[in-house]
């Protein structure tokens, strides 16, 4: 599993909506580009869900993170973001569409078994 940093590319289910990333902390980094940490993913506008039509609302908004959050390794108490992050968005039908990583944004830092 890797960090994810501000360069990591977050999509919903319907893959062209993309998370729009913003790094709450700044002094911890990889290759100069912030880690996210908790609550990083919660809350993040979602721009590009084709999505949409009468009785569909697109992805704009993705909602609390479900799983993905490191259980050990913490930036000034918040859990780093791994790239298992996923939660759900606000897009229609409510309660069944994704948000996943699909990029982390680095390739240099690794947890997990070598």
């Amino acid at each position: 599993m890797f960090f994810l940093t501000e360069d990591a590319t977050v999509v919903c289910d319907h893959r062209m909506g993309v998370v729009i990333n913003q790094p709450t902390q700044n002094w911890m980094t990889i290759n100069q580009r912030r880690i996210l940490v908790e609550p990083d993913p919660e809350g993040k506008t979602i721009k590009g869900c084709p999505m949409y039509g009468a009785g569909i609302k697109p992805c704009v908004t993705t909602l609390k993170v479900m799983e993905g959050y490191s259980d050990f390794i913490r930036i000034d108490g918040h859990a780093v973001c791994l790239d298992t992050v996923t939660g759900l968005t606000d897009g229609t039908p409510p309660g069944t569409v994704n948000y996943i990583v699909v990029e982390p944004g680095q390739n240099f830092v690794f947890v997990g078994p070598a």
